[in-house]
Order: structure tokens, then C-alpha cells, then sequence
């Protein structure tokens, strides 16, 4: 077992699949299709490259701090600012539908509260719903269904309702509207389609009415005890007690410091994990392919020098005398070399 701690282990699994050990792992999950690897593996780096690695690492996010309480017991305001994310769409997607997976699995059944444990507003949620594709909504409308029971709600905030897709918008159980504005033929179709999604009623004209709102009015529709959906009502929004305003760096800086739990997510941890363990194992079997080459390599050179000076017409002269030499003289020494005989010379 591999743990997979961070997003560099992801990848180095997904290359280690697809490569070295493609006919290890074929002995326990049969054929893996290294098409299905290699599109996988460039959808992660593309999300590593918009900076994924930071999100998906150690230490992960705990969803339990978002359900922290005071010192005093009252609950408290959790800010993910993700002001950066704007402009990398995919990688905000898919923090938030991994948050919201999460929290799913995480938080037990709760049944009908009758207030959530925990509210989560979905700042610009056009960028969960952009370019995604029918796994990903299906994911997410499975998500809205069944976490309610969860005790937890789940509010989408974006400036078109029509970002938001119909199976999810169907989900919803309170809607506020706020005034839309048509400056084009496109834009009074969306206020038209817009005007379909709320209940039926004769008291306004829907379409008209939403052009016709001012500051700090919006259309208001939601559940009632019944689970029944309330008529539309007009009505003016109480004002925010609250500085309307961007935080200064300081401000933001401040608030930080101060955390419980800055110390617990501002420490970088790397432990030992996929991406290790596979580095090693694939290191240590190259150094052991490399070692019998080289021993190869070794004596090849050493027997082909060999060969040259064997191969050499004065050595092999030198090597006939040296060994006629050495048999007579053991011959000699065991009493059976023979004497040499002398001829005598005749004069023809």
C-alpha cells in the first residue's frame, strides 16, 4: 500500500502505473489502459500547474474547523480567501467539490434539525459550474440532495442564475433575487428563463418586476414547514451591519496572527509517502540493472586485451619455446627426458 499524502504522489503513482510497474500491478487488476493513465495524469499536472499542490497536500483541511466555536460557545465565521483563484477556474472547482465531498463523508446523519450546524456560502459559483462536465454535475446534485440530512446547507451566490444548472437550481430551497438588467436580446431571455424558475403567481409579473428593482430589494421565495415553496414577496433587505469594504493587508495580516490555527495549517509537511517510497524503489532497481552491465562491460575489455596480445605472432613464438622449455625440464627432473643425440657429420 501506497499512501498518497500530497499531489506529487498522485503523479508519480499515476507514472509508476503506466511504466515500471504496469506488469506488476496486471497480476492483480489485470490490463490497465495506459490511455485512461495518461489522460489522468495530464489533467492533474494541469491542475498542478494553477497550483494544486498547495490545496491538496499536508496538512489537508479539516473540516471540522469550520465548525469551530468560541470561548464563549457562540459560533464562529470562517473566511476562505480565495481571491487568487478567480482567474484558475478549474482549480477552484475542484477545491469545492472536494470540500463539499467531504464534508459529506465526514459529518454523521443528523436528521431534521431545526437550525444547520453549519452554513456554507459558495462565493462566485459560476466557477464550480463552468466547463464541467456531466460526472462533475452529477457529483455536485448528489452532494446538494444528501447533505441536508447532514445538517448542513449549502448557498450559491453568483450574479446570473442561469450559471447555476437546473438540476442543481431544482435542489434549492430558498431563492433571493436581486434586480437584473437587460441591455441586450440575450440578457431578457435570462431575465424570462429567470422569471420560469420562481413560483407562479398573480400578484406580480415576474419578468418585469426583477428589471424593476432598486438597491437593497430583492424577490424572496423558500420553504415553508410544509416543505411547500412560498408565494414570491417583493421585499426590502435589511442593510448588513458590517463595513462594506475590502480588508487592508494589515487587517488581513491581523486576523491571521491571531488565529488558533494558523500555526496548524502555515507549517509545511513532507513525510514519506507515495512518491518516496516509489523514487527509491525505482532507483534501487536501476542501480542493480547497471551493476551485472558493468562487471559485462569489464571482462569484455579485459578478454579482448587479452586476445590482442595472445593474437600476436612474437608472443606466440615466445609462448611455444617457453612451454618446450618448461616440459623438458619436468621430463629432466623426473629421470625420463631423453639424451640428445649427436650426429655425425659425413662429407659427400
Amino acid at each position: 500500500r501506497l499512501p498518497l499524502l500530497d499531489l506529487k504522489d498522485f503523479i508519480k503513482v499515476l507514472q509508476y502505473v503506466g511504466n515500471e510497474g504496469k506488469k506488476e500491478l496486471q497480476a492483480t487488476y489485470g490490463n490497465i489502459s495506459t490511455t485512461s493513465t495518461g489522460t489522468i495524469l495530464r489533467k492533474v499536472i494541469e491542475l498542478q500547474q494553477q497550483g494544486a499542490d498547495v490545496f491538496f497536500g499536508e496538512k489537508s483541511f479539516e473540516v471540522e474547523d469550520l465548525m469551530r466555536v468560541s470561548d464563549d460557545g457562540k459560533g464562529m465565521i470562517s473566511i476562505l480567501r480565495v481571491t487568487e483563484l478567480q482567474d484558475r477556474p478549474k482549480l477552484f472547482s475542484t477545491f469545492m467539490l472536494q470540500l463539499m465531498a467531504e464534508l459529506y463523508a465526514t459529518c454523521p446523519e443528523e436528521g431534521d434539525l431545526d437550525k444547520p450546524k453549519l452554513i456554507m456560502f459558495i462565493d462566485e459559483a459560476h466557477l464550480i459550474f463552468q466547463n464541467a462536465n456531466a460526472a462533475l454535475l452529477q457529483a455536485i446534485e448528489t452532494i446538494v440532495k444528501l447533505i441536508r440530512s447532514k445538517g448542513i446547507g449549502i448557498y450559491f451566490s453568483t450574479q446570473n442564475p442561469m450559471d447555476i444548472p437546473a438540476s442543481v437550481l431544482g435542489q434549492l430551497g430558498l431563492k433571493i433575487q436581486h434586480a437584473l438588467r437587460a441591455f441586450t436580446a440575450a440578457d431578457r431571455k435570462v431575465i424570462q428563463k429567470t422569471a420560469e424558475n420562481y413560483p407562479e403567481t398573480t400578484f406580480y409579473k415576474t419578468e418585469d418586476l426583477i428589471t424593476q428593482l432598486g438597491i437593497g430589494e430583492a424577490l424572496v421565495t423558500l420553504l415553508n414547514e410544509k416543505g411547500i415553496p412560498t408565494p414570491l414577496a417583493a421585499t426590502m433587505m435589511c442593510a448588513p451591519k458590517s463595513r462594506m469594504d475590502i480588508l487592508t493587508d494589515s487587517e488581513v495580516n491581523s486576523i491571521v496572527s491571531n488565529s488558533k490555527i494558523v500555526k496548524k495549517y502555515n507549517t509545511l509537511i513532507d513525510n514519506d509517502s507515495a512518491y518516496e517510497i516509489l523514487t527509491q524503489k525505482l532507483n534501487e532497481a536501476a542501480e542493480n540493472t547497471s551493476l551485472p552491465q558493468k562487471k559485462s562491460s569489464v571482462a569484455k575489455e579485459e578478454r579482448t586485451t587479452f586476445e590482442k596480445v595472445a593474437n600476436n605472432t612474437v608472443v606466440k613464438s615466445m609462448m611455444r619455446t617457453a612451454g618446450t622449455t618448461i616440459v623438458r625440464s619436468i621430463l629432466g627432473s623426473l629421470g625420463l627426458g631423453g639424451r640428445s643425440r649427436s650426429r655425425t657429420k659425413k662429407w659427400f
